[in-house]
Protein backbone atom coordinates (compact mmCIF):
# COMPACT_ATOMS: atom_id res chain seq x y z
CA UNK A 1 0.00 0.00 0.00
CA UNK A 2 1.46 3.33 -1.10
CA UNK A 3 -0.07 5.74 1.36
CA UNK A 4 -2.56 5.38 4.15
CA UNK A 5 -2.63 7.60 7.20
CA UNK A 6 -1.72 5.75 10.38
CA UNK A 7 -4.96 5.49 12.38
CA UNK A 8 -4.81 7.73 15.40
CA UNK A 9 -4.88 5.95 18.79
CA UNK A 10 -7.34 8.68 19.73
CA UNK A 11 -9.85 6.95 17.45
CA UNK A 12 -8.69 3.32 17.31
CA UNK A 13 -7.74 1.13 20.25
CA UNK A 14 -5.81 -2.15 20.19
CA UNK A 15 -9.15 -3.95 20.20
CA UNK A 16 -10.26 -1.95 17.17
CA UNK A 17 -7.15 -2.98 15.26
CA UNK A 18 -7.55 -6.64 16.24
CA UNK A 19 -11.05 -6.52 14.79
CA UNK A 20 -9.66 -4.88 11.65
CA UNK A 21 -7.05 -7.62 11.23
CA UNK A 22 -9.66 -10.38 11.53
CA UNK A 23 -12.03 -8.70 9.11
CA UNK A 24 -9.26 -7.93 6.62
CA UNK A 25 -8.33 -11.61 6.56
CA UNK A 26 -11.99 -12.53 5.99
CA UNK A 27 -12.36 -10.08 3.11
CA UNK A 28 -9.09 -11.22 1.52
CA UNK A 29 -10.30 -14.82 1.54
CA UNK A 30 -14.06 -14.59 1.02
CA UNK A 31 -14.64 -11.44 -1.05
CA UNK A 32 -11.70 -9.86 -2.88
CA UNK A 33 -10.84 -12.84 -5.15
CA UNK A 34 -14.41 -13.02 -6.42
CA UNK A 35 -15.61 -9.44 -6.90
CA UNK A 36 -14.97 -9.33 -10.65
CA UNK A 37 -16.84 -12.60 -11.24
CA UNK A 38 -19.70 -11.44 -9.02
CA UNK A 39 -19.85 -8.15 -10.89
CA UNK A 40 -20.08 -9.95 -14.22
CA UNK A 41 -22.68 -12.37 -12.83
CA UNK A 42 -24.80 -9.53 -11.45
CA UNK A 43 -24.79 -10.75 -7.87
CA UNK A 44 -22.99 -12.69 -5.16
CA UNK A 45 -23.97 -15.89 -3.33
CA UNK A 46 -26.46 -15.46 -0.53
CA UNK A 47 -24.12 -17.61 1.52
CA UNK A 48 -21.86 -14.57 1.98
CA UNK A 49 -24.44 -13.02 4.33
CA UNK A 50 -24.29 -16.14 6.49
CA UNK A 51 -20.49 -16.12 6.59
CA UNK A 52 -20.41 -12.44 7.51
CA UNK A 53 -23.08 -13.03 10.14
CA UNK A 54 -21.10 -15.84 11.73
CA UNK A 55 -18.07 -13.56 11.98
CA UNK A 56 -20.24 -10.93 13.70
CA UNK A 57 -19.61 -8.35 10.99
CA UNK A 58 -23.25 -7.70 10.14
CA UNK A 59 -24.09 -7.03 13.78
CA UNK A 60 -21.41 -4.44 14.54
CA UNK A 61 -22.97 -1.57 16.47
CA UNK A 62 -26.31 -3.34 16.94
CA UNK A 63 -27.67 -4.33 20.39
CA UNK A 64 -26.32 -7.60 21.73
CA UNK A 65 -29.79 -8.70 22.86
CA UNK A 66 -30.82 -9.02 19.21
CA UNK A 67 -27.67 -10.81 18.10
CA UNK A 68 -25.57 -7.72 17.54
CA UNK A 69 -21.88 -7.18 18.21
CA UNK A 70 -21.09 -4.42 20.72
CA UNK A 71 -19.06 -1.67 19.11
CA UNK A 72 -18.75 2.08 18.85
CA UNK A 73 -18.74 4.29 15.74
CA UNK A 74 -15.18 3.30 14.91
CA UNK A 75 -15.94 -0.40 14.88
CA UNK A 76 -18.61 0.45 12.31
CA UNK A 77 -16.09 2.50 10.35
CA UNK A 78 -13.64 -0.41 10.32
CA UNK A 79 -16.38 -2.74 9.07
CA UNK A 80 -17.25 -0.32 6.27
CA UNK A 81 -13.62 0.27 5.32
CA UNK A 82 -12.55 -3.35 5.22
CA UNK A 83 -15.53 -4.57 3.18
CA UNK A 84 -15.00 -1.66 0.75
CA UNK A 85 -11.29 -2.49 0.48
CA UNK A 86 -12.33 -5.32 -1.87
CA UNK A 87 -13.12 -2.56 -4.37
CA UNK A 88 -16.76 -3.40 -5.08
CA UNK A 89 -19.46 -0.91 -4.21
CA UNK A 90 -22.10 -3.46 -5.16
CA UNK A 91 -20.90 -5.94 -2.54
CA UNK A 92 -20.66 -3.24 0.13
CA UNK A 93 -24.12 -1.86 -0.64
CA UNK A 94 -25.91 -5.20 -0.75
CA UNK A 95 -24.15 -6.79 2.22
CA UNK A 96 -24.91 -3.74 4.36
CA UNK A 97 -28.42 -2.83 3.18
CA UNK A 98 -29.57 -3.78 6.67
CA UNK A 99 -27.56 -0.79 7.90
CA UNK A 100 -30.40 1.43 6.65
CA UNK A 101 -33.24 -1.09 6.89
CA UNK A 102 -32.91 -2.04 10.57
CA UNK A 103 -32.20 1.20 12.52
CA UNK A 104 -35.77 2.57 12.25
CA UNK A 105 -37.09 -0.74 13.58
CA UNK A 106 -34.69 -0.70 16.50
CA UNK A 107 -35.46 2.95 17.25
CA UNK A 108 -39.24 2.80 17.13
CA UNK A 109 -40.52 -0.71 16.45
CA UNK A 110 -42.41 -2.90 18.88
CA UNK A 111 -40.50 -5.54 20.82
CA UNK A 112 -42.26 -8.27 18.85
CA UNK A 113 -41.18 -6.70 15.54
CA UNK A 114 -37.59 -6.32 16.72
CA UNK A 115 -37.42 -9.95 17.83
CA UNK A 116 -38.89 -11.21 14.56
CA UNK A 117 -36.78 -9.12 12.21
CA UNK A 118 -33.43 -8.14 13.69
CA UNK A 119 -31.81 -11.42 14.89
CA UNK A 120 -32.19 -13.39 11.62
CA UNK A 121 -30.87 -10.43 9.61
CA UNK A 122 -27.79 -9.98 11.80
CA UNK A 123 -27.17 -13.72 11.61
CA UNK A 124 -27.13 -13.50 7.83
CA UNK A 125 -30.16 -15.75 7.50
CA UNK A 126 -32.45 -12.99 6.17
CA UNK A 127 -31.91 -9.78 4.20
CA UNK A 128 -33.20 -6.33 5.15
CA UNK A 129 -33.77 -3.33 2.86
CA UNK A 130 -35.14 0.20 3.05
CA UNK A 131 -37.71 1.49 0.55
CA UNK A 132 -38.09 5.28 0.51
CA UNK A 133 -37.53 6.64 -3.03
CA UNK A 134 -40.39 6.81 -5.53
CA UNK A 135 -40.49 7.46 -9.28
CA UNK A 136 -42.30 10.75 -8.67
CA UNK A 137 -39.58 12.20 -6.42
CA UNK A 138 -36.51 10.34 -5.16
CA UNK A 139 -35.37 12.69 -2.40
CA UNK A 140 -38.68 14.47 -1.80
CA UNK A 141 -39.66 12.20 1.08
CA UNK A 142 -42.31 14.57 2.43
CA UNK A 143 -44.33 14.19 -0.77
CA UNK A 144 -44.27 10.42 -1.14
CA UNK A 145 -47.40 8.88 -2.69
CA UNK A 146 -47.40 5.22 -1.69
CA UNK A 147 -50.41 4.74 0.60
CA UNK A 148 -51.17 2.34 3.42
CA UNK A 149 -54.84 2.41 4.46
CA UNK A 150 -55.92 0.70 7.64
CA UNK A 151 -58.39 -2.14 7.17
CA UNK A 152 -59.07 -3.98 10.41
CA UNK A 153 -55.88 -5.69 11.54
CA UNK A 154 -54.06 -4.90 8.30
CA UNK A 155 -52.78 -2.05 6.16
CA UNK A 156 -53.43 -2.17 2.42
CA UNK A 157 -50.50 -0.78 0.42
CA UNK A 158 -50.73 0.77 -3.03
CA UNK A 159 -47.93 2.57 -4.84
CA UNK A 160 -44.41 2.21 -6.15
CA UNK A 161 -40.85 2.40 -4.83
CA UNK A 162 -37.71 2.50 -6.93
CA UNK A 163 -33.90 2.34 -6.71
CA UNK A 164 -34.23 -0.06 -3.77
CA UNK A 165 -30.93 -1.71 -2.84
CA UNK A 166 -31.45 -5.44 -2.15
CA UNK A 167 -35.01 -4.95 -3.38
CA UNK A 168 -35.07 -8.25 -5.26
CA UNK A 169 -33.81 -10.47 -2.43
CA UNK A 170 -34.85 -8.70 0.74
CA UNK A 171 -36.99 -10.65 3.20
CA UNK A 172 -37.87 -7.56 5.24
CA UNK A 173 -38.43 -4.20 3.52
CA UNK A 174 -38.81 -1.18 5.79
CA UNK A 175 -41.18 0.87 3.62
CA UNK A 176 -42.18 4.53 3.83
CA UNK A 177 -45.90 5.02 3.25
CA UNK A 178 -48.59 7.65 3.65
CA UNK A 179 -51.04 6.37 6.23
CA UNK A 180 -53.11 9.57 6.22
CA UNK A 181 -53.79 10.51 2.57
CA UNK A 182 -55.72 13.59 3.69
CA UNK A 183 -52.48 15.27 4.78
CA UNK A 184 -49.61 16.66 2.73
CA UNK A 185 -45.95 17.09 3.57
CA UNK A 186 -44.23 15.21 6.42
CA UNK A 187 -47.43 14.64 8.38
CA UNK A 188 -49.25 11.36 7.84
CA UNK A 189 -46.13 9.38 6.92
CA UNK A 190 -45.35 6.02 8.53
CA UNK A 191 -42.93 3.13 8.20
CA UNK A 192 -44.19 -0.42 7.69
CA UNK A 193 -42.17 -3.62 7.35
CA UNK A 194 -43.15 -5.61 4.28
CA UNK A 195 -42.27 -9.21 5.04
CA UNK A 196 -41.71 -12.10 2.65
CA UNK A 197 -43.68 -12.29 -0.59
CA UNK A 198 -47.17 -10.98 0.18
CA UNK A 199 -49.82 -11.02 -2.53
CA UNK A 200 -49.81 -7.73 -4.41
CA UNK A 201 -46.02 -7.15 -4.24
CA UNK A 202 -44.22 -7.14 -7.59
CA UNK A 203 -40.44 -6.78 -7.87
CA UNK A 204 -38.63 -5.69 -11.05
CA UNK A 205 -34.83 -5.66 -11.26
CA UNK A 206 -33.12 -2.53 -12.61
CA UNK A 207 -30.03 -2.36 -14.85
CA UNK A 208 -27.39 0.05 -13.55
CA UNK A 209 -24.21 1.81 -14.63
CA UNK A 210 -22.36 0.32 -11.66
CA UNK A 211 -22.90 -1.70 -8.48
CA UNK A 212 -23.62 -4.69 -10.75
CA UNK A 213 -23.24 -7.22 -7.94
CA UNK A 214 -25.95 -5.45 -5.93
CA UNK A 215 -29.55 -6.14 -6.91
CA UNK A 216 -31.59 -2.95 -7.24
CA UNK A 217 -35.34 -3.03 -7.76
CA UNK A 218 -38.57 -1.23 -8.41
CA UNK A 219 -41.31 -2.44 -6.05
CA UNK A 220 -45.00 -2.18 -6.94
CA UNK A 221 -47.73 -2.59 -4.35
CA UNK A 222 -51.25 -3.39 -5.55
CA UNK A 223 -53.73 -3.91 -2.73
CA UNK A 224 -50.87 -5.50 -0.80
CA UNK A 225 -52.12 -6.52 2.65
CA UNK A 226 -49.61 -6.15 5.53
CA UNK A 227 -50.35 -6.94 9.20
CA UNK A 228 -50.81 -3.86 11.39
CA UNK A 229 -48.24 -5.35 13.77
CA UNK A 230 -45.58 -4.53 11.16
CA UNK A 231 -46.09 -0.80 11.70
CA UNK A 232 -42.85 0.79 12.94
CA UNK A 233 -43.58 3.14 15.82
CA UNK A 234 -46.58 5.44 15.97
CA UNK A 235 -48.83 5.77 12.94
CA UNK A 236 -48.37 9.03 10.99
CA UNK A 237 -45.12 9.84 12.80
CA UNK A 238 -42.55 8.09 10.66
CA UNK A 239 -41.02 11.11 8.96
CA UNK A 240 -38.69 11.88 11.87
CA UNK A 241 -37.36 8.31 11.89
CA UNK A 242 -36.61 8.56 8.18
CA UNK A 243 -34.72 11.83 8.61
CA UNK A 244 -32.68 10.55 11.56
CA UNK A 245 -31.69 7.52 9.52
CA UNK A 246 -30.20 9.66 6.75
CA UNK A 247 -27.29 10.99 8.84
CA UNK A 248 -25.93 7.53 9.66
CA UNK A 249 -26.42 6.41 6.05
CA UNK A 250 -24.48 9.40 4.74
CA UNK A 251 -21.63 8.82 7.18
CA UNK A 252 -21.45 5.18 6.07
CA UNK A 253 -21.39 6.23 2.41
CA UNK A 254 -18.57 8.65 3.20
CA UNK A 255 -16.54 5.83 4.74
CA UNK A 256 -17.07 3.78 1.58
CA UNK A 257 -16.10 6.70 -0.68
CA UNK A 258 -12.83 7.30 1.20
CA UNK A 259 -11.90 3.64 0.95
CA UNK A 260 -12.70 3.39 -2.75
CA UNK A 261 -10.53 6.45 -3.32
CA UNK A 262 -7.73 4.65 -1.47
CA UNK A 263 -8.22 1.52 -3.58
CA UNK A 264 -7.84 3.62 -6.74
CA UNK A 265 -4.68 5.19 -5.37
CA UNK A 266 -3.22 1.79 -4.49
CA UNK A 267 -3.89 0.37 -7.95
CA UNK A 268 -2.49 3.47 -9.67
CA UNK A 269 0.72 3.26 -7.66
CA UNK A 270 1.07 -0.46 -8.31
CA UNK A 271 0.66 0.12 -12.04
CA UNK A 272 2.97 3.15 -12.15
CA UNK A 273 5.75 1.21 -10.45
CA UNK A 274 5.53 -1.80 -12.75
CA UNK A 275 4.72 -0.14 -16.08
CA UNK A 276 7.80 0.66 -18.19
CA UNK A 277 7.69 3.66 -20.54
CA UNK A 278 10.68 4.58 -22.70
CA UNK A 279 13.02 2.58 -20.50
CA UNK A 280 11.80 3.83 -17.12
CA UNK A 281 9.01 2.95 -14.70
CA UNK A 282 6.01 5.22 -15.18
CA UNK A 283 6.38 6.27 -11.55
CA UNK A 284 9.64 8.04 -12.42
CA UNK A 285 7.74 10.57 -14.53
CA UNK A 286 7.20 13.77 -12.59
CA UNK A 287 3.73 14.30 -14.02
CA UNK A 288 2.65 10.87 -12.72
CA UNK A 289 4.19 11.41 -9.28
CA UNK A 290 2.29 14.67 -8.97
CA UNK A 291 -0.97 12.95 -9.91
CA UNK A 292 -0.37 10.33 -7.23
CA UNK A 293 0.32 12.99 -4.62
CA UNK A 294 -2.86 14.83 -5.64
CA UNK A 295 -4.77 11.61 -5.04
CA UNK A 296 -3.08 11.02 -1.68
CA UNK A 297 -3.92 14.56 -0.54
CA UNK A 298 -7.60 14.08 -1.28
CA UNK A 299 -7.73 10.66 0.37
CA UNK A 300 -6.05 11.95 3.51
CA UNK A 301 -8.27 15.04 3.76
CA UNK A 302 -11.47 13.08 3.17
CA UNK A 303 -10.58 10.38 5.68
CA UNK A 304 -9.54 12.91 8.31
CA UNK A 305 -12.88 14.72 7.97
CA UNK A 306 -14.73 11.41 8.22
CA UNK A 307 -12.95 10.29 11.38
CA UNK A 308 -13.41 13.68 13.02
CA UNK A 309 -17.14 13.71 12.31
CA UNK A 310 -17.50 10.12 13.53
CA UNK A 311 -15.80 11.19 16.76
CA UNK A 312 -18.39 13.96 17.14
CA UNK A 313 -21.17 11.40 16.69
CA UNK A 314 -19.52 9.02 19.14
CA UNK A 315 -19.17 11.70 21.82
CA UNK A 316 -22.41 13.55 21.00
CA UNK A 317 -20.68 16.82 20.20
CA UNK A 318 -22.44 19.37 18.06
CA UNK A 319 -26.06 20.47 17.71
CA UNK A 320 -28.53 18.59 15.53
CA UNK A 321 -28.43 21.27 12.82
CA UNK A 322 -24.63 21.36 12.87
CA UNK A 323 -24.42 17.59 12.49
CA UNK A 324 -26.85 17.56 9.57
CA UNK A 325 -24.86 20.30 7.85
CA UNK A 326 -21.48 18.69 8.45
CA UNK A 327 -22.66 15.22 7.43
CA UNK A 328 -24.15 16.63 4.23
CA UNK A 329 -20.92 18.45 3.40
CA UNK A 330 -18.86 15.37 4.28
CA UNK A 331 -20.80 13.24 1.83
CA UNK A 332 -20.10 15.76 -0.94
CA UNK A 333 -16.39 16.04 -0.06
CA UNK A 334 -15.76 12.30 0.13
CA UNK A 335 -17.66 11.55 -3.08
CA UNK A 336 -15.65 14.23 -4.88
CA UNK A 337 -12.42 12.70 -3.56
CA UNK A 338 -13.55 9.32 -4.86
CA UNK A 339 -14.46 10.84 -8.22
CA UNK A 340 -11.06 12.52 -8.56
CA UNK A 341 -9.13 9.40 -7.58
CA UNK A 342 -11.14 7.10 -9.86
CA UNK A 343 -10.68 9.42 -12.83
CA UNK A 344 -6.98 9.90 -12.16
CA UNK A 345 -6.37 6.18 -11.64
CA UNK A 346 -8.02 5.31 -14.96
CA UNK A 347 -5.89 7.99 -16.65
CA UNK A 348 -2.67 6.62 -15.15
CA UNK A 349 -3.57 3.05 -16.12
CA UNK A 350 -4.31 4.26 -19.64
CA UNK A 351 -5.81 1.58 -21.88
CA UNK A 352 -5.73 -0.95 -19.04
CA UNK A 353 -7.83 1.41 -16.94
CA UNK A 354 -10.56 1.18 -19.55
CA UNK A 355 -10.65 -2.62 -19.33
CA UNK A 356 -13.16 -4.47 -17.19
CA UNK A 357 -11.45 -6.31 -14.37
CA UNK A 358 -9.35 -3.45 -13.02
CA UNK A 359 -10.47 -1.98 -9.73
CA UNK A 360 -10.22 1.55 -11.08
CA UNK A 361 -12.57 0.78 -13.98
CA UNK A 362 -15.19 -0.68 -11.66
CA UNK A 363 -14.95 2.18 -9.19
CA UNK A 364 -15.03 4.73 -12.02
CA UNK A 365 -18.45 3.32 -13.01
CA UNK A 366 -19.60 3.42 -9.40
CA UNK A 367 -18.67 7.02 -8.65
CA UNK A 368 -21.93 8.53 -9.82
CA UNK A 369 -24.15 6.49 -7.54
CA UNK A 370 -22.07 7.70 -4.60
CA UNK A 371 -22.75 11.28 -5.70
CA UNK A 372 -26.49 10.61 -6.01
CA UNK A 373 -27.51 7.86 -3.58
CA UNK A 374 -28.38 8.87 -0.03
CA UNK A 375 -28.96 12.42 -1.25
CA UNK A 376 -27.54 13.99 -4.38
CA UNK A 377 -24.67 16.47 -4.23
CA UNK A 378 -27.02 19.33 -5.06
CA UNK A 379 -29.51 18.38 -2.34
CA UNK A 380 -26.69 17.91 0.19
CA UNK A 381 -25.38 21.41 -0.46
CA UNK A 382 -28.84 22.93 -0.25
CA UNK A 383 -29.58 21.04 2.97
CA UNK A 384 -26.28 22.19 4.47
CA UNK A 385 -26.98 25.77 3.46
CA UNK A 386 -30.36 25.73 5.23
CA UNK A 387 -28.86 24.27 8.39
CA UNK A 388 -26.13 26.93 8.36
CA UNK A 389 -28.67 29.71 7.92
CA UNK A 390 -27.37 30.70 4.49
Amino acid sequence: MFFEAVPSPHFFSTEHEQFRDALRAFVSKEITPFVHAWDEAGGFPRELYKKAGELGVLGVGFPEQYGGTPGDEFYKIIAGEEIARAGSGGVSAALYSHGIGLPPILAAGSEDLKQRVVPPVLAGEKISALAISEPSGGSDVANLRTTAIRDGDDFILNGEKTFITSGMRADFITTAVRTDPSTKGPGGISLIVVEGEPAGLERSELDKMGWWSSDTATLRFTDCRIPAGNLVGTENEGFKSIMLNFNSERLALSVMACTFAQVCLDEAVEWARSRQTFGQPLAQRQVIRHKLVDMAMRVDAARTLTYELADCVQNQRGSATEMVARTSMLKVATAQAMQFCADTAVQILGGMGYMRGTRAERIYREVKVMMIGGGSEEIMKDLAARQLGI
